[in-house]
C-alpha cells in the first residue's frame, strides 16, 4: 500500500513541476525572468529558512 502512496505522490511532484515548466516556456521573455527571478528568491529564502532550522537542530542534538 505505501508504493501506491509513493508512486501517486511522485506522479502528482512530476505533473506539478511539468506544468511549471511549461507556463516558464510558454510566456513571453520578459515575463518569464520575472518569473524565474521570483522562483530564484524563494528558493533562497527556502536555502536559509532550512539552513537555520539545520542549525536549531544541531545546536539542540549537541547541547542536550
Amino acid at each position: 500500500m505505501a508504493k501506491t502512496g509513493k508512486t501517486v505522490a511522485t506522479l502528482l511532484i512530476g505533473a506539478a513541476i511539468g506544468a511549471a515548466v511549461g507556463y516558464l516556456l510558454a510566456t513571453d521573455k520578459e515575463k518569464r525572468q520575472e518569473d524565474l527571478g521570483k522562483i530564484k528568491d524563494r528558493i533562497s529564502n527556502l536555502k536559509d529558512k532550512l539552513g537555520k532550522k539545520t542549525e536549531d537542530l544541531e545546536h539542540q542534538i549537541y547541547n542536550s
